[in-house]
């Protein structure tokens, strides 16, 4: 009997429909799917794939998930394994597979990925290299913290996700200004860490039964954080081709020892880590889960292999292949320059006639949309080549000559 998957998605935002899309396309598994969007909202040809459907009012509330998955379970047979991409889903889905008895990421384990404090503990127990934190919930905390660290510094919310909610703190003004602005609260602890300057990377891997069998580096031009504060900075991301040199040694080393510390068996993580002008590293943070700002595709891109198939079938039945690495790719963030919706865009014609050749996927925004507040922007691109310099040159005059106008 074909193994029952369910498959949980709260809402289907873009990438969230291509991973469930990619489970469809599996035809040894049965698919069920839970979750807060009416299927109508699916395309026919998905739904058509997918064996069952369970609407819930609250798909991050683990009783309801339990409820959900013990309904499917007895149209479809015993539940095997149950997953969805969402970071906030994370904690949420342990629950339920501990109350259903399911194989996968337990609560302990997700906590250790989802609460930033508690990561850097375990981190920084096992040797990993990362940024002094300190969870803050008065005013004499913040102070003591800064007492110990000094300035710059980085305030955010210990469950945080996409640059949301972070500040940077350079000063005493800073800090007293985010104090009148933010009471600390015991209750709900703000997380200060000491800001970390160099250049800024992911590193997103495949775990498979405790062992960590591929990973890809990706570069980021612009640290999140600073695209988040400049609202002119157009965000780049590139997959060099080659990530085999000896500058990455000490982050494949220690990402495999952190991924084991933190609990992770068999899934894809991302990390962001900082290479520091003295050559040491220091790993920011990192989730147990597929990563977003469309570095999903660009691992596809790179390696010739769907990541939004092959995520799902590592989750489903615990297989993956580990694929070569064949190109470099990157990708171009377009954020809207002045204030309100979507006007135009332009240099659309001299990008395409320069680069068009080396383009494999492109969202361009809608005029009259509302500008995005987040550092991915508006639109994107994204070239592949064989050869990184070609990749690097593309991505640093696309983003020079394309320019979203708000007004």
């Amino acid at each position: 009997m074909k193994p029952h998957i369910v498959f949980v998605a709260p809402f289907f935002m873009d990438a969230t429909v291509r991973f469930l899309d990619g489970a469809a396309r599996m035809e040894d598994i049965i698919l069920t799917l839970i979750s807060q969007d009416g299927a109508d909202k699916l395309s026919a040809g998905l739904r058509e794939r997918i064996n069952g459907h369970y609407r819930v009012p609250n798909a991050l509330d683990p009783a309801q998930l339990v409820h959900a998955a013990r309904h499917l379970a007895e149209q479809f047979g015993p539940v095997q394994r149950i997953f969805g991409p969402l970071e906030q889903l994370q904690v949420p889905l342990a629950a339920a597979r501990e109350t259903l008895g399911v194989a996968g990421v337990d609560v302990s384990t997700a906590r250790n990925f989802r609460d930033k404090s508690r990561m850097k503990d375990a981190l920084r127990a096992a040797g990993v290299p990362c940024a002094r934190h300190a969870l803050v919930g008065s005013k004499a905390a913040a102070r003591a913290f800064v007492d110990q660290v000094g300035f710059p510094l980085v305030v955010k919310p210990p469950s945080g996700a996409g640059g949301k909610s972070t500040f940077r703190l350079d000063r005493e003004q800073d800090l007293t200004a985010y104090l009148e602005r933010f009471i600390p609260d015991p209750a709900a602890p703000a997380l200060f860490e000491e800001f970390v300057s160099g250049t800024e990377f992911s590193f997103d891997s495949v775990m498979l039964n405790g062992e960590l069998v591929r990973h890809s580096i990706s570069r980021y031009k612009t640290s999140p954080l600073q695209v988040m504060e400049n609202r002119w900075i157009q965000w780049t991301v590139m997959l060099p081709r080659r990530i085999d040199g000896a500058q990455f040694d000490p982050i494949r080393e220690a990402a495999a020892r952190g991924l084991r510390a933190l609990g992770l068996s068999s899934g894809l993580s991302h990390m962001e880590w900082f290479e520091l002008p003295d050559g040491r590293i220091a790993i920011s943070e990192v989730g147990a889960r597929p990563p977003g700002a469309q570095i999903t595709s660009l691992l596809s891109y790179a390696h010739d292999l769907d990541f939004y198939a092959a995520w799902p079938r590592l989750m489903a039945l615990d297989e993956f292949t580990p694929p070569p690495r064949r190109y470099a790719v990157g990708a171009a963030y377009f954020r809207g320059q002045g204030a309100g919706r979507v006007r135009a865009i332009h240099g659309l014609d001299e990008a395409n006639r320069r680069y068009g050749e080396l383009v494999v996927e492109v969202k361009l925004p809608r005029e009259g949309q509302a500008p995005a507040d987040s550092y991915e922007g508006d639109g994107y691109v994204i070239v592949r080549h064989a050869d990184t310099e070609v990749v690097a040159d593309a991505l640093a005059n696309i983003v020079q000559l394309v320019r979203v106008e708000l007004r």
